[in-house]
């Protein structure tokens, strides 16, 4: 395969593509979407373009697949927006035209169940960049997470270097999207806790793979996306996050020996561990709960990556998944881990 290459930037001015590849919840939860819309055009001088699938709950894979063709064959549009995630974007894979993505390459921006089309890019030679749906991060009660607008800001614009660093204060608890005083303030926060770092003692500069890692163990069961040749993976940065759903260590565990047993996990100098989302509307954990399930997922790595890459560096809680805030990475883009230094440096 051809190493991605990253796509041609966006200015402020241009259209920009928002698409539903996963489920249209802009249909069933208008404010967020909206209110995403809206600082796409003032914060970041971007004109959003919706497509016929956007806000429709229960489109088939096919339209979907329409609406992605349709964005990224538009000259007109510079880059491609995700709305939020979902569960079935697998289906919408074996639709999807690799060449005329290929022929027309543009920044995509999606994280959860977009997993499957950053993979399916990168595979089409296009770095992607996991972060920035319009509903989570831009569509944010209150005002953007400067974190989060910050790191957008300078993947959509910029290219070249820009480090990493824990943030001082976070939150992973959802309020009701459709309960309007949801909308009033921004979200309760709490103090960062850094980030843990394992066999720290080395450089690692790679390009960066993975992202959910739900959505990974899907693909890896439908035989969808993951290379043949695994030696694109050498010396690479693996990335993982999981979703709210809260898997138990158990299920991380198991993952991850799977992907060991495929030859995955040893292939990767570096992994970057995303801080877990430890609360959702299903099981409201309490902070002693919460902090139990981050523990039992933090161990579940490590017994993982002792078997099967006990050498590989590892950085515990980087902010780049379901949580708040949420950094964007550069999907098959260069990731340095300076060990040594503590840095994450990214390349836009």
């Amino acid at each position: 395969m051809t190493m991605p290459m990253y796509p041609p930037k966006p200015s402020p001015g241009d259209r920009v593509a928002v698409v539903s590849p996963g489920a249209g919840l802009p249909g069933l939860f208008p404010r967020p979407f909206e209110l995403g819309l809206e600082r796409l055009r003032k914060e970041y001088g971007l004109e959003p373009v919706e497509y016929p699938a956007t806000r429709r709950m229960g489109s088939t894979p096919r339209e979907r697949a329409d609406d992605v063709h349709a964005a990224f064959a538009d000259p007109e549009v510079k880059a491609v927006f995700t709305s939020i995630g979902g569960d079935d974007q697998i289906t919408v894979l074996p639709l999807l035209d690799r060449e005329l993505l290929r022929a027309n390459p543009k920044p995509f921006f999606g994280v959860s169940d977009n997993t499957n089309l950053l993979a399916f890019l990168y595979n089409a030679g296009i770095v992607g960049y996991h972060g920035g749906t319009v509903m989570t991060s831009l569509g944010r009660p209150g005002a953007m997470h400067p974190v989060t607008a910050e790191s957008l800001r300078a993947a959509l614009f910029t290219s070249g270097p820009y480090e990493l660093r824990p943030a001082e204060r976070f939150n992973d608890i959802e309020r009701d999207w459709a309960d309007p005083a949801t909308f009033d303030a921004e979200p309760e926060s709490r103090p960062g806790t850094g980030w843990t770092w394992v066999n720290a003692d080395r450089v690692v500069e790679g390009r960066a793979w993975g992202g959910c890692l739900e959505i990974l163990g899907w693909l890896l069961m439908a035989d969808r996306e993951v290379p043949r040749d695994l030696s694109v993976f050498d010396g690479g940065v693996l990335f993982l996050e999981t979703s709210e759903e809260l898997p138990s260590g158990e299920e991380v565990f198991r993952t991850l020996r799977n992907m060991g047993e495929r030859g995955l996990l040893g292939r990767f100098s570096a992994l970057l561990m995303g801080r877990p989302k430890t609360w959702s509307f299903e099981k409201p954990n309490s902070p002693e709960d919460a902090e139990r399930y981050a523990v039992g997922q933090r161990e579940a790595v490590l017994r993982a990556m002792r078997l099967y890459a006990p050498d590989t560096t590892i950085v515990f809680d980087v902010d780049l998944g379901h949580t708040d805030p949420q950094v964007v990475v550069p999907y098959g883009g260069a990731v340095r881990v300076d060990g040594p230094a503590r840095r994450i440096t990214v390349t836009y």
